[in-house]
């Protein structure tokens, strides 16, 4: 049993997951509805300051969309966009193809925790208003 112990102590992880950012929202256009992501990333943006939203191919437009809105609604400003393509293989076809990536890097604006607190009071008197 310590050997086990001492193997799993000993691990060495590999550099692939030190590329992973707790910050990081993988955006998909089919698994969630538009405004789970915008309510993941203002909850990212609170606990680490900034986000950076993800996508391929056909959720790039999505990652846009919950960027602008976040932007529009003055709780992040645009750090960094980044754009590439990424090399994949073609489930169907078995062969490689190229899909397009998007990165948007969002900050938090200096009235963001204002304006989540104010969002937060107007939930709470909302719900009092329905309980009586």
């Amino acid at each position: 049993m310590e050997v086990i112990t001492e193997g799993v102590n000993n691990i060495n992880i590999s550099s692939s997951t030190e590329t992973y950012k707790k910050n990081r929202i993988q955006v998909s256009n089919t698994k969630k509805p538009l405004f789970f992501y915008v309510n993941l990333s203002k909850r990212y943006m609170q606990q680490h300051n900034e986000v950076e939203l993800s996508a391929l191919g056909m959720a790039i437009s999505t990652v846009v969309s919950i960027a602008e809105i976040l932007k529009n609604n003055g709780l992040a400003v645009e750090k960094k966009i980044m754009t590439s393509t990424v090399d994949m293989k073609d489930e169907s076809r078995g062969r490689p193809i190229q899909k397009a990536k998007i990165e948007i890097l969002l900050g938090k604006t200096e009235n963001f925790d204002e304006l989540m607190a104010a969002a937060a009071e107007e939930r709470e008197v909302g719900y009092g208003d329905e309980q009586s």
